[in-house]
Formats: structure tokens, C-alpha cells, sequence
């Protein structure tokens, strides 16, 4: 009987693997198409656009991956409330305008009903009621209140039901309602607290008895305070009411401020840049690192408000144009927590950069290996990448050589635990029962794939995972030469990168149809030969030879993998191809991005502006916002762009997405220490500015039109 070989789709044969969580749920299906999140930091909480988190559904009030309120819907005389208009004020405070439908002695349309909400230090609600009756009318306002306790991951899969386990301690006096958890040394609690005491509290239920004059209004504030915790970012202080209306002190307002601002004569480039520039900011972690206090981005809404390896060290690259805050903040915080041992269970190895941390029940208790998990084959790599970046933009030295360690440290995880069989790749294979099968960026079970729609075995040596390692070996070799000191090291770097380039464009390079680099080698060192958007990659790290440059950009700009809004991740020709499938075809925009990057590189400038408008054109539909994926049907034939059914959104890296395009457009680099211009504006864009570009220590202004474009330092 054969022997099952390991697969992404099966990375552990045989192993006592948990039962499956179940699909994850399309988001937000329950919620409707008008659902909408504040968010601030780690917390967030999901609503339809009534403001209702009804039971049973996706949303709620979610706090350091648990979910604190699992249910708060709004009634009045046992009916609920009709949706004017409901909008984000902004992505920690929203507003919601509703009447009551046709009820019982209350004809519609007879209340007007506010709900102001925003989440900072804990989560607020002001409720107001006003009354358009021409006589005295008596309503009953009731809150149904729950809270599961659910760990994020069950929230997107399957929750467990924990009632047993949930004490609740209500006020008599229905000032207060108290949810509390506690189990296998995890606890949890939910404190809901009133302004105006309820009348009745009935089980879960808070229920107000208001008489309300012709015009009168009635008002309620609620509040459920959070626990301090990882990432909480310094909240806007003051009553719910200065917070919506901007007149209380907002710490947002002074980080957005000390951003690089963006102009242009096209309004939507400078829209989408504005509205990734404050997506950024809803997007932000705030964390104490050796008593320095330090900001980096979450990966993204809802799922990923954490601290990941690949996302995180992404964004930050693709951001250092607006500011090294970021940066410095990821590298900070990731190095802190950079692998010291082996441990199976969470794949750490020594010198590793994590992937994922979680600070909910599941993680706490050892159910799931992520406090944190270390399963990526790529983030220690793209930490080295961003420290030569940070430096490229800072000349930060003493930040280099704080973290001089912990570089060596990585470069040593690439050489010994890296590369697993000694054939100078970086490969991947799981230890873990409940690790990722995929540990490059294309992390789903079937990301990887042969053209024939065969899975791969694993171990598997991703092409991207060795463009990446060249050029970190490149860029260390920079920084060995410099602030570290190190001549021998760099010498020795150099030869290994140079070694690299040869044995990968030996092994990697497939000459039939057209010629293109194969997605991976599978376990066998067979490649794996798909046509992907990993070429693009390869653009950007600079492993593909001038001479291969033309075929890899034929390819990337071919109609079966530019679908019109960016190149697709696979593309057409191969069989699993799925315009819906996460790897399999959709359109990421932070893929493309790197795309953009490398084909402006190379000199290929017209085919990255024709990406980098495609995707502006597509945030076009998006309110400006680019979401994490987008299908991948052809532009031709389907008009507008249509997202991936459970995209994140806002999502880290398809962020900061826009601010790499316009990098990679006005063709901005730190060289020796200055800044450098060399323009290529698409003439849809005409002029672009940008003020407060910071860099070296210094605020510096840029202006591009056409193929001209000048930088000075700011006068302010």
C-alpha cells in the first residue's frame, strides 16, 4: 500500500488532526450588503445598518480576538427599527438614522431615532429618541444584549457553545448588565452600563418605559468598557457627542497630520491616497517595545487585526514613502518576538519571524499554536528586505546596529532552517497539526498548484521565497558594508546572492510556452509549472536576468493574467484556474504592487503605469478603498471590478497598495542619502505632489508632470 506523501491540502498524512472548523463564512451574509465596522485598533464591532448585531450572525463587538457582545438589537414597542442612512463618521465613530415601521399604536415614520457609537478606551453608544407624534405617546425601547465569548476563529467558522460556562450578574436596578466567563484558566467579561437605569431587565434584556411629548427627545448612553491589552491604540477622549462631531482631541489627527501629503490634478489618484492614508491610520497597532512605545499595521478587517509577519513587513515597505514610522515600528516589534527554539507545535525555529499572533481563548488555552505561530517561509526574509529599506530611507544607523542580532539571527534561520535539505532553497513543510500546508503569500491549501491542477508535495521551495532571499542577501551585504562594519560578511554575502542567481534561473526557468519562471519545485525538485503572478516578485527582488526581463513581462501582461484591473494570480491557461479563487485567478492589489515595482525596475515603465491605472481605476468603484482581492474576470466583458466574496476590507497591504504606485510612477528612491526623481506620470494623472516626504532626518517636497519632476527641502 503507498505511502500518502504530504501535500498543502494534506501537510500531516495520517497525523490525529482537530475536527474541521467548517467553511469560513462568506462575511458579513447575515449582516447584509450595508454592514459596517468601527474599528479602533484591535476592536472592532460589526453591525447592519440599523446599528443591530442580531444573534447568530458574524457580527459583534470583538476585543483581542474574543467576541465580547454577540448580540445588541434595538427595539421599540417589540418592532425593529428601519434604516435611513447610516455612515462612518470615522473608522472609530459612526452615526445611524432610523424610524419605526407601522407598529401597534405607533404609525410608521413616527420617531426619529439617533445612534451615535464609538470604540476608543471601551464602546459607546448615545441613543436618542424624538417624538413627531402631534400627541403624547408612550414607547417601550428594548435592548437585547448576549455575549458568546467566542474566539475570532469561531466566529468565521463555528462557535462553540459556552452558556454553562457564562455567569451573569445584572443590576437589579437596571443600571448594569454583567456577562462573565471563565474556563481552563481563560476569562472574559462584558460589562453593558446605562446612563438611565431600565425599567425592567428582563433575562438579557433591558427594557425602557418613555412618554415623549410632540418633539420631545429622550437620551441614553451606553457603555461597555474594554480591557487594556497588546496593539490598544491610544483612543479619542471626551463625550460620545465631541467625538462624533471632531470636538474633542484626537491622537489620529496629530499621527495624520505628521504623514506625507499627496496632490494631484487627478482627483481620484489624490482621493485614493488620502483614503489609504487613513485607512492606515484605523489600521495601526500600538505596542511598548523595551519601554519605547512603537506603532506598526494590523493586517486587516475583521479577521486580521493582529500582528502578522508577511502583511505587516509588506505594508510597511510599500508605506516608507509617507514616513519610516511603520517600518521602524514592524521591525521593532517583529524582532522582539523572533524565534529563539523548535517547537513543532508553533513551527517556531531559532532566528524565524513569526507569521500570526492571536491573543484569544483557543490561542491562551493551546487549542491553536498562535501566540505566536511562526508557519511563514517568507517573513524572515522580508524583515531583512525592510531593514535595508529602512535604513535606504533613514540612515538610522544605531537602529541597524540595535538590531544587528537579530539580522544575523535571521540570516542563520535562512541558511540552516530554511533551506531543509542542504540545496541552497528555502523550503516549506509544516510540523504542526494545526499548521498552514502553503507557507508562502499564497497560503491557501491549493495556492500551489502544477498547470495540470495537480497539488504538489511538499516539502516545496516557492520561487518567490528565493527572489526574496537574494535580495535580502544583497541588501545585508549593503548594510554589512556600512553601519554594521562587516566587510567579510558582505563579501560572503555577495558570493552566496551571485550563486543564488545562477542555481535559481538554472532550475526555476521553464523555455515552453513562451518561457517563464515555474511557481515552485515540489518535493521531488520537480517544478511546479504554473504560470502565476510570482513573476513579478521575481521583477522586484531583480533575479530575473535582463534577458529573461522581456518573456516574464509578456507573460504578466498577456490577457490570459492581466484581467484589465491587475494581473491575476494564475492564469488562464492553467486548469484550476477560478476567477473566485483566492489564488487561483483573483486579482490581489498588493501582488500587484510588487509587480509594479519590479517592472518599473527593470525599465518596463509603460506596463507598470497600465497596471497601476487599472487599479486606481478599480478603487474608483470601491469608494477609493482597494479591498484584499478582486475577481478575476475580464475587464471587457464584466464592466466593474468585483471583489473577492470574503475580502478583507480595509486590509493592510491592498492599503498601501496606492502609495507603492505612485512610488513606482514618480520613480522616487533614497540614494546615497537624497532623495531621487525619475518621473514617468501617466498624462490621466497630470501633475503630482507631495509635501512632508520624510526622509534622512529631514521633510522634503516633490513635484512630477510627464518624465520631469524636481525635489527640494521643505521650506516649513
Amino acid at each position: 500500500m503507498a505511502v500518502a506523501r504530504p501535500t498543502p491540502a494534506n501537510p500531516l498524512p495520517g497525523a490525529l488532526v482537530p475536527a474541521a472548523e467548517g467553511d469560513q463564512r462568506a462575511m458579513p451574509p447575515e449582516l447584509g450588503p450595508n454592514s459596517m465596522a468601527v474599528l479602533n485598533g484591535p476592536t472592532f464591532i460589526y453591525a447592519d445598518p440599523c446599528g443591530d448585531v442580531p444573534p447568530g450572525s458574524i457580527g459583534g463587538l470583538v476585543h483581542l480576538d474574543t467576541r465580547l457582545l454577540s448580540t445588541w438589537v434595538l427595539s421599540v414597542n417589540g418592532g425593529r427599527l428601519l434604516d435611513l442612512r447610516s455612515d462612518l463618521i470615522d473608522h472609530y465613530s459612526a452615526q445611524y438614522m432610523l424610524t419605526n415601521p407601522d407598529l401597534p399604536g405607533l404609525p410608521p415614520n413616527s420617531l426619529g431615532i439617533r445612534r451615535l457609537r464609538d470604540v476608543g478606551d471601551g464602546f459607546r453608544e448615545r441613543l436618542t429618541v424624538v417624538s413627531f407624534r402631534p400627541d403624547p405617546v408612550r414607547v417601550e425601547l428594548r435592548l437585547s444584549v448576549g455575549a458568546d465569548f467566542a474566539d475570532l476563529f469561531e466566529v468565521k467558522s463555528g462557535v462553540r457553545d459556552r452558556s454553562a460556562h457564562i455567569a451573569r450578574d445584572h443590576a437589579p436596578d437596571g443600571s448594569e448588565l454583567c456577562f462573565s466567563y471563565e474556563r481552563d484558566g481563560f476569562a472574559a467579561q462584558t460589562r453593558v452600563r446605562c446612563s438611565h437605569p431600565a425599567d425592567q431587565v428582563e433575562g438579557d434584556e433591558l427594557v425602557w418605559v418613555v412618554t415623549l411629548r410632540p418633539q420631545q427627545q429622550w437620551e441614553l448612553d451606553l457603555h461597555v468598557p474594554l480591557p487594556p491589552g497588546m496593539g490598544v491604540v491610544e483612543p479619542v477622549r471626551g463625550d460620545v457627542g465631541d467625538v462624533i462631531h471632531r470636538r474633542a482631541d484626537d491622537p489620529l489627527r496629530r499621527w495624520v497630520e505628521s504623514r506625507a501629503v499627496l496632490r494631484s490634478d487627478n482627483d481620484a489618484l489624490e482621493r485614493t491616497v488620502r483614503k489609504s492614508r487613513d485607512d492606515l491610520a484605523a489600521l495601526r497597532l500600538d505596542l511598548e517595545v523595551k519601554g519605547q512605545r512603537i506603532m506598526l499595521p494590523g493586517a486587516g478587517l475583521p479577521w486580521f487585526l493582529t500582528v502578522f509577519g508577511r502583511d505587516t513587513l509588506i505594508t510597511a515597505y510599500q508605506t516608507l514613502v509617507g514616513g519610516p514610522m511603520l517600518a521602524k515600528g514592524a521591525l521593532l516589534a517583529l524582532a522582539r518576538l523572533q524565534g529563539t527554539r523548535c517547537d513543532e507545535f508553533t513551527d517556531e525555529e531559532p532566528g524565524k519571524i513569526l507569521h500570526e499572533v492571536r491573543s484569544g481563548e483557543l490561542t491562551r488555552t493551546g487549542q491553536k499554536p498562535y501566540g505566536p505561530y511562526y508557519g511563514t517561509a517568507d517573513a524572515t526574509q522580508l524583515w531583512l528586505i525592510l531593514l535595508s529599506e529602512y535604513w535606504r530611507w533613514t540612515r538610522d544607523d544605531d537602529t541597524v546596529r540595535l538590531l544587528k542580532d537579530n539580522a544575523l539571527a535571521a540570516l542563520r534561520w535562512i541558511d540552516e532552517y530554511g533551506d531543509r535539505d542542504g540545496d541552497g532553497y528555502v523550503e516549506y513543510a509544516t510540523h504542526s497539526p494545526e499548521g498552514l500546508g502553503n507557507q508562502c503569500w499564497r497560503d491557501s491549501p491549493d495556492g500551489v498548484c502544477f498547470a495540470d491542477g495537480r497539488i504538489p508535495e511538499l516539502p516545496i521551495a516557492t520561487s518567490d521565497l528565493q527572489g526574496y532571499v537574494y535580495d535580502a542577501k544583497l541588501r545585508l551585504a549593503e548594510l554589512a558594508d556600512g553601519p554594521l562594519a562587516e566587510r567579510a560578511l558582505a563579501e560572503r554575502l555577495r558570493g552566496e546572492a551571485a550563486a543564488l542567481y545562477d542555481r535559481f534561473n538554472r532550475d526555476f526557468w521553464i523555455a515552453e510556452r513562451g518561457g517563464f519562471y515555474a511557481v515552485g519545485l515540489d518535493g521531488n525538485k520537480n517544478p511546479i509549472d504554473a504560470k502565476t503572478s510570482n513573476m513579478g516578485h521575481l521583477l522586484w527582488s531583480g533575479i530575473v536576468p535582463g534577458d529573461r526581463a522581456d518573456a516574464v513581462v509578456r507573460q504578466l501582461m498577456s490577457d490570459d493574467m492581466f484581467s484589465g484591473w491587475g494581473i491575476r494570480t494564475l492564469s488562464r491557461e492553467e486548469r484550476l484556474y477560478n476567477a473566485l479563487g483566492y489564488h487561483l485567478g483573483t486579482v490581489w492589489p498588493h501582488d500587484n504592487s510588487l509587480a509594479v515595482l519590479g517592472l518599473a525596475r527593470y525599465g518596463y515603465r509603460e506596463e507598470a503605469n497600465r497596471v497601476s491605472l487599472a487599479l486606481l481605476k478599480a478603487a474608483e468603484h470601491f469608494d477609493h478603498r482597494l479591498p484584499e482581492a478582486i475577481a478575476g474576470f475580464p475587464r471587457s466583458r464584466v464592466l466593474f471590478p468585483v471583489p473577492y466574496p470574503t475580502a478583507c476590507s480595509p486590509q493592510a497591504w491592498a492599503t498601501g497598495t496606492p502609495l507603492a504606485l505612485v512610488r513606482a510612477m514618480v520613480g522616487l528612491e533614497p540614494v546615497d542619502g537624497r532623495l531621487v526623481l525619475d518621473p514617468n506620470i501617466p498624462p490621466e494623472l497630470g501633475r503630482i505632489t507631495a509635501e512632508r516626504v520624510r526622509a534622512f532626518g529631514k521633510i522634503w517636497d516633490l513635484e512630477a508632470v510627464g518624465r520631469a519632476g524636481h525635489v527640494r527641502l521643505a521650506p516649513h
